[in-house]
């Protein structure tokens, strides 16, 4: 088995947002959600499905699938390999659009239904050393949640440093999947879920179409150069910070302090 890169946007949409495969987004989702058994999810409804046409086109950085479950429960799941300027902001407002566009004006606010925003990061945003963390409305002082209906999870996939050995709940499973599937070659012998079972099977190269991979190919193409444009303008951003701090008389120890620069990274730019 040869398992693809489960951040690339090809193949992130065919395992989570695959309306013939929904056990695996079932699965992922009761495994990141801390839902009571009884309110669990049972089936979804993709209502942004995989379609691979529309797919080779689009933005390397972002990558959505969105779902509402049986009980009219609206879940988003995003996978984001770059930051970005005000990302708590488009977060907030991204999901606030969804949870008001449920209702036309005038009708009960009782139709509304609760929002969940999941967000894949393969950077870091927090202090906290927990990869995975739940964002809710609280009071500050007795912590109460009288404020409800939107719920925020991020997984920063750099904090997640578990090895295959030390996994012990179901979302450590998935995280691992997600992190390290295109460096496996057979599904790991304690993965008993049947959802994730669906999603590395669904993760096999052996299994996806000439087309898929073509694309799958070219969204790492575009996933890279993006990256590269990034490196290449904070670089040039650190040369010009630099060059101003030189012109006006500071040292390479302050300008290291103000830049975060090593004093060789400072004489090579």
């Amino acid at each position: 088995m040869k398992f693809v890169d489960i951040t690339n946007d090809i193949a992130f949409r065919k395992i989570f947002g695959n309306d013939n495969k929904k056990k695996s987004l079932i699965s992922f989702l009761n495994a990141v959600i801390d839902l009571p058994k009884n309110e669990q999810v049972i089936d979804v409804e993709i209502t942004n499905p995989y379609q691979l046409g529309k797919l080779s086109g689009g933005k390397a950085t972002i990558v959505d699938v969105k779902a509402k479950d049986e009980k009219g429960n609206i879940f988003i799941v995003e996978m984001q390999v770059a930051e970005f300027d005000f990302f708590h902001k488009r977060i907030l407002y991204y999901t606030s659009q969804s949870y008001v566009s449920q209702i036309e004006k005038g009708v009960h606010y009782d139709k509304l239904k609760p929002v969940y925003f999941i967000g894949i990061l393969e950077f870091e945003i927090g202090k906290s050393t927990n990869y995975h963390s739940r964002h809710k409305v609280l009071d500050v002082e007795t912590k109460e949640q009288v404020i409800q209906d939107v719920e925020f999870n991020f997984i920063e996939l750099p904090k997640f440093t578990k090895t295959i050995d030390q996994l012990e709940t179901s979302i450590d499973q998935w995280t691992y999947f997600i992190k390290n599937a295109e460096n496996l070659t057979v599904i790991p012998g304690n993965v008993k879920d049947e959802g994730l079972k669906e999603a590395y099977t669904e993760a096999d190269r052996q299994n996806w179409t000439t087309q898929e991979l073509e694309d799958y190919e070219r969204a790492s193409i575009k996933e890279r150069d993006e990256q590269g444009r990034i490196e290449f303008a904070e670089k040039r951003t650190k040369i010009e910070v630099v060059k101003q701090a030189k012109l006006m008389g500071l040292s390479i120890l302050d300008i290291s302090k103000l830049t975060g620069l090593t004093y060789e990274e400072i004489e090579s730019l």
